[in-house]
């Protein structure tokens, strides 16, 4: 486990050299123009990066979360907001279609959103239902054969650009979760909008936007699983989804690292190169550890998805959810620590860093729900 396969090597360097290549050098650029980058989520798909794990009869690269997760590090290493566009695509929308859907539902979405011909987002998240995901009150009724819903979601990642929409709505709110149903929806349906984009503190070329349900007309076939099981579907989700924001926190760290790094080198004080200073090298030394240590969780984590351990998966998912983003943070903060002053100046990539992993420990679960989640596992 703790040696890369050729294969995931390959992969790993193919993601690299374009994250750095490709993506790096407009970062800056899009964090200030808040762009949504289509051509570069156009030549991920066409690399097979927005289907990773979707198998190749679906359209899809067939290959395993644990390429992904290589991968997806890389993107994140770069630019954190492409990373977090080629994160919902894979974990959060075909993941849970592959998951879940039927054969006919699977042959329709999938391969467009592997070559991301079409966008998808995860509209989970309400005005009352965020951590309390179980708390829908976007409400199903039904017309005929049509599921008809209506209500509003919010925090929604791609949701300007989104064709493909995984959603969930409530027969009965009183009921909670035991009422809740998943569904695909398309954008062209009658009813759907999309409300407010957000203006956000980081990850900025990630558009993040509130959608509409006014009386949206879903046909039968685009349930998701079972009626009343959309919370089944959610909850699997997010597990898979909270390894890629895993990974997403370790390139933001690994960057911030390899910045501060490269700056103590370079920068003197009293003489020498303020990596000379003790109080210097602990702050490297921490940032080093703790970077092993959630690149490691976040390994463990997906190699168990891989494996289908799903109860065990599910506990390591949020334990290196949890490590990658806090360490995210706390790399950050301490590559401004080291820059000084200059840390603190948008001339300065650390200055982007520390604002794009401020979202890590509050998206697909903040902090204190993997504590929760974690403490159910160890304590049974």
């Amino acid at each position: 486990m703790f040696t890369l396969s050729d294969e995931h090597q390959q992969i790993r360097e193919l993601a690299r050299d374009f994250a750095r290549n490709e993506i790096m050098p407009g970062a800056t650029a899009r964090d200030q123009s808040h762009q949504f980058p289509a051509d570069l989520v156009a030549q991920l798909g066409e690399m097979g990066f927005m289907g990773m794990f979707i198998p190749e009869e679906y359209g899809g690269a067939g290959m395993d979360i644990f390429s992904y997760i290589l991968a997806l590090e890389e993107v994140c290493y770069a630019d954190a907001g492409v990373g977090v566009i080629m994160s919902c695509q894979n974990s959060l929308v075909s993941w849970p279609i592959l998951a879940f859907g039927t054969h006919a539902q699977k042959l329709k979405y999938l391969p467009p959103l592997a070559s991301a011909e079409k966008m998808g987002c995860y509209a989970l998240t309400e005005p009352e239902a965020g951590s309390d995901a179980g708390a829908q009150k976007t409400k199903i009724t039904r017309d005929g054969d049509d599921y008809v819903l209506d209500g509003t979601k919010m925090w929604i990642t791609n949701g300007p650009q989104a064709d493909t929409i995984v959603t969930y709505a409530s027969s009965d709110p009183s009921k909670r979760h035991k009422a809740v149903s998943a569904f695909i929806l398309e954008s062209n349906y009658e009813g759907y909008s999309v409300g407010k984009v957000e203006e956000k503190m980081g990850i900025k070329c990630s558009h993040t936007s509130a959608l509409n349900f006014d009386g949206v007309h879903v046909p039968s076939e685009n349930l998701l699983h079972t009626e009343d099981q959309g919370f089944t579907v959610a909850m699997a989700t997010l597990d898979g989804g909270r390894i890629g924001i895993a990974a997403q926190g370790v390139g933001i760290a690994q960057r911030a690292l390899d910045l501060a790094v490269d700056y103590a080198k370079q920068r003197e004080t009293f003489g020498k190169p303020i990596a000379r200073h003790q109080a210097i090298q602990w702050k490297i030394a921490d940032m080093a550890t703790r970077i092993e240590q959630a690149r490691l969780l976040t390994w463990k984590a997906a190699h168990l998805k891989d494996q289908g351990a799903s109860k065990e998966a599910s506990h390591y998912c949020s334990m290196a959810k949890l490590a990658a983003t806090e360490t995210a943070n706390f790399c950050a903060y301490e590559a401004i620590q080291i820059f000084g002053g200059y840390g603190f100046s948008k001339e300065y990539e650390v200055e982007r860093l520390y604002r794009d992993a401020r979202i890590t420990t509050l998206y697909e679960g903040t902090s204190e729900i993997q504590r929760i989640v974690i403490a159910k596992g160890v304590l049974g």
